[in-house]
């Protein structure tokens, strides 16, 4: 029974991470966005302002990371604008894994280790599709130059 739960478990936090892979970069958006609709429904603005102030919230972090990326020349101040996006990728990644483990490992140890694994593997998918973006930017950057 506990090899079967720990089976479930790995199935469960790969499918789950791989969808945590594809979302990772809009993770720092996502949580800019919610925050700012909550500030907005709080406000008075009701749902549909939130909803709006939300996106729009969410699309300038996206816009302003990816310009920042794609026009910052030392790569120290690229590696600190991608590990603004990376920390927030790694927190989701740790809760998303220990929600799952939570259910499914009776031993805290045990879950711990796992939500720590998965925090991990966000974080590295993370960076990585981060860095592509801006090795992305950079190439189209020079080819108009040329």
């Amino acid at each position: 029974m506990i090899i079967l739960g720990i089976l479930l478990c790995i199935a469960a936090i790969g499918i789950l991470c791989w969808l945590l892979f594809t979302l990772a970069i809009v993770a720092l958006p996502l949580f800019v966005g919610v925050n700012a609709s909550t500030w907005a429904f709080n406000t008075g603005a009701g749902w549909l302002g939130a909803i709006l102030v939300g996106i729009l919230a969410a699309g300038l972090t996206l816009g302003v990371g990816r310009i920042l990326l794609g026009f910052v020349r030392p790569m120290w101040a690229k590696q600190a604008i991608a590990l603004v996006f990376v920390a927030r990728a790694i927190v989701a990644g740790y809760h998303a894994t220990h929600g799952i483990a939570k259910h499914m490992m009776p031993s805290e140890t045990w879950q711990i280790v796992f939500s720590v694994i998965g925090a991990v593997a966000v974080g590295v998918t993370a960076f990585l599709r981060v860095a592509g973006m801006a090795a992305a930017d950079q190439s189209g950057r020079d080819m108009v130059q040329a």
